[in-house]
């Protein structure tokens, strides 16, 4: 089996035995989240739902894509960044071309 899928399957196995295992409101932390972050200290539950919300935000990372595209940076109008408009309009022309490209071969 390619690396990848075992990888995969690795992750996979991990990650039903964390979710299985411990009951929901089991005890954690995120080391990388802030500690004034009142969910440093958070629970099993807590941490499906954030997986679960990065998971359909970023699937695919169609957003990324969307980002390139629409130039929207974020869930909310107060997290978006201001954005080059000349930029933008050369990078969706680049896009547009690759597409056109592929297209014809």
């Amino acid at each position: 089996m390619p690396v990848r899928p075992r990888f995969y399957r690795r992750t996979w196995e991990h990650s039903d035995a964390t979710i299985n295992e411990p009951p929901l409101d089991a005890p954690g932390h995120v080391p990388w989240w802030p500690q004034s972050t009142p969910a440093w200290h958070t629970n099993l539950f807590a941490i499906m739902v954030h997986v679960l919300g990065e998971s359909t935000r970023h699937a695919g990372h169609a957003d990324i894509l969307r980002e390139g595209l629409d130039g929207r940076t974020g869930l909310r109008a107060e997290h978006e960044k201001q954005i080059d408009e000349e930029a933008r309009a050369a990078y969706r022309a680049k896009i547009e071309q690759a597409a056109r490209a592929a297209r014809t071969n």
